[in-house]
């Protein structure tokens, strides 16, 4: 456990930091598996507001620093090709 001021304030603040990270990805997974789920029932409608959602996850997690950009284009782009093959 840290004696000075400062660095007991760092601990806090990264424990709140951490706990902020972990709720946004735990948030991106759980949209990105109902995507899978809509996709592995074949359910095009479920699958359009689901990749809608998804998306928009995957980007603000770019935008949080929690994905790199490169990551979020594969994933988006896995994503884009699944939906179009339920057409």
């Amino acid at each position: 456990m840290p004696n000075i001021k400062s660095a007991k304030k760092r601990v806090e603040l990264s424990k709140a930091a951490n706990a902020r990270n972990k709720a946004e990805k735990s948030l991106l997974k759980t949209n990105l598996k109902k995507f899978d789920t809509a996709y592995t029932e074949g359910n095009r409608e479920a699958a359009d507001v689901a990749y809608k959602a998804a998306v928009k996850a995957v980007d603000q997690a770019v935008n949080k620093g929690l994905l790199h950009k490169n990551t979020a284009a594969r994933k988006k782009s896995s994503m884009t090709l699944k939906l179009n093959k339920l057409a």
